[in-house]
């Protein structure tokens, strides 16, 4: 139990220390309509100008970790 306490701890910790705005609702709407966007293909300026170049040079195809990462990025820096 004292594990499952440690590691749960430290998941959060981590990805605070990473998006510290992961916290705030304002930060989660935007999350959610880049998403909304993104699935009818209407991307937000603000996602567009947050992902780095090396990021669009090295090709189309991205796993979904990479693809929450940049939205991630965009809403709760």
């Amino acid at each position: 139990m004292r594990s499952f306490l440690f590691l749960f701890s430290g998941i959060f910790i981590g990805l605070y220390l990473a998006w510290p705005g992961i916290l705030i609702s304002k930060n989660w709407k935007c999350f959610n309509e880049i998403i909304e966007k993104a699935a009818e293909d209407k991307i937000s300026i603000k996602a567009v100008l947050e992902v780095s170049p090396s990021y669009l040079i090295k090709g189309r195809n991205k796993n979904t970790t990479s693809k929450i990462r940049v939205v991630a990025d965009a809403c709760f820096r």
